[in-house]
């Protein structure tokens, strides 16, 4: 067994100075500072339906109501990243902006801390669970210029997907769609065998079952002190929020199956939402011979993220690494 060489990187430190900005969020991230309701509104007009003065007497939304946080979403896309169009079913997964920037953002450094590859526009990343909102796409298409392969077991989702990439243009060209046939399969089946990535992200099912997710979102609510709401502020769909046996049961799959085509990927990735099952993933990855193991940790305001990435690349093969492939 190859020894695995395990390196965590902490967030890079912002200045104190800037007293209104969310420090813990990545330095290049667009959102580090308070949302500026009165711009929003003005790139995004029907988001003022949903804008109110809060107990600081300072704009901002329900984050309880989901059609608020669906119409903040469009006019962050729209003002920051050029998506005009952007829409997802009732009850899919409405994700946070900041947070899915931040891992995009840190994924750059680490390919360009590795091998400088950030400088070009034919980085092609694999989004495995991309989901009706297509968010990792569009941020990183337009922060980065990265090609993308977008995967999923959901149909529903991926046609939805598609009709964004459809309204808003130049994106056809630069993120495909798969939809992945098999429930228990991650890369089969999706990636072609004369096909190599730069990287993978993952946000993987967190929880074991639907009762498992129900239970964790009333238990944050009753801490938030607030009652229970009739639907999820961010939504989600089965697929998007449990599989059996939990995240640990997805990725430890993940890592498995990336052991059989390590040589066609120079960065696999996956968040961990729970630090707690840190140490099954490194087993897993000692298991199956990974040879460079990194944590990142990440941040947005209390809540503590990380992912992690693993290659099975030599140093000697990433130094070659777009030699060979392009």
């Amino acid at each position: 067994m190859k020894k695995v060489r395990q390196t965590v990187i902490l967030s890079n430190k912002p200045s104190i100075e800037k007293i209104d900005e969310k420090l813990s969020l990545h330095p290049r991230n667009k959102h580090r500072g308070r949302y500026d309701f009165e711009q929003l509104m003005l790139t995004s007009p029907p988001l003022g339906s949903y804008v109110l003065l809060n107990e600081y007497n300072d704009f901002s939304i329900d984050f309880a109501n989901p059609k608020a946080v669906k119409a903040l979403n469009c006019a962050l896309l729209k003002h920051f990243y050029n998506i005009a169009k952007w829409d997802i079913p009732a009850q899919y997964l409405c994700p946070p902006i900041p947070g899915r920037a931040d891992y995009v953002h840190h994924l750059a450094d680490l390919l360009a801390s590795e091998a400088k590859l950030t400088l070009s526009k034919k980085i092609r990343v694999l989004d495995i669970g991309i989901g009706a909102n297509a968010i990792y796409p569009l941020i990183a298409f337009r922060e980065y210029g990265w090609q993308f392969v977008g995967t999923d077991v959901d149909p529903i989702a991926l046609k939805n997907a598609q009709t964004i990439l459809d309204a808003n243009p130049g994106l056809t060209s630069a993120i495909e769609l798969r939809l992945q046939t098999s429930s228990s399969a991650i890369f089969s089946g999706v990636v072609k065998a004369d096909e190599h990535f730069d990287l993978t992200m993952c946000n993987p099912p967190f929880h074991a079952s639907l009762a498992e997710a129900k239970e964790g979102t009333q238990r944050k609510w009753q801490n938030l002190g607030k009652a229970k709401p009739a639907t999820l502020n961010f939504g989600g769909q089965g697929t998007e929020l449990f599989c059996d046996g939990g995240e640990i049961a997805f990725i430890s799959r993940m890592i498995e199956e990336s052991a059989a085509i390590g040589s066609q990927f120079f960065w696999f990735s996956s968040l961990v939402s729970k630090a707690s099952n840190l140490p099954e993933v490194y087993k897993a990855l000692k298991a199956n011979g990974a040879l460079q193991v990194k944590t990142i940790n990440m941040a947005q305001g209390q809540k503590q993220s990380r992912f992690v990435a693993w290659t099975f690349l030599t140093p000697e093969q990433q130094k070659h690494w777009r030699k060979h492939y392009w």
